[in-house]
């Protein structure tokens, strides 16, 4: 009888949604955490695991994407909005202009 009391008095307060949401915080916050650090752990076994050749590949891979991503956007990709248009409004005006053809 007297938990039921408390818990009444308790969930009556002001407070009692704050502390909720507090603890459904806290609660998520650490199950998260705890599951992305058991995903960092499988990578870093894996990649610790792995024989040499295969650490040579993933830096192939790894290089031919800063090249694709980086460079090729810096030298071939420019940015034609900024250098055609002054102001955002007829940078605006041009896309839905383009968009609308």
């Amino acid at each position: 009888m007297n938990r039921l009391i408390i818990f009444h008095s308790i969930h009556k307060s002001p407070y009692f949604f704050f502390l909720y949401f507090l603890n459904m915080y806290k609660f998520l916050y650490l199950y998260m955490f705890r599951k992305i650090k058991q995903v960092f752990i499988f990578y870093y076994t894996g990649f610790r695991e792995m024989p040499r050749w295969g650490r040579q590949v993933w830096l192939i891979i790894l290089v031919k994407l800063f090249i694709m991503f980086v460079i090729l956007k810096i030298f071939f990709f420019p940015d034609l909005l900024k250098r055609d248009f002054e102001t955002d409004a007829q940078r605006s005006e041009y896309v839905l202009e383009q968009l609308t053809k």
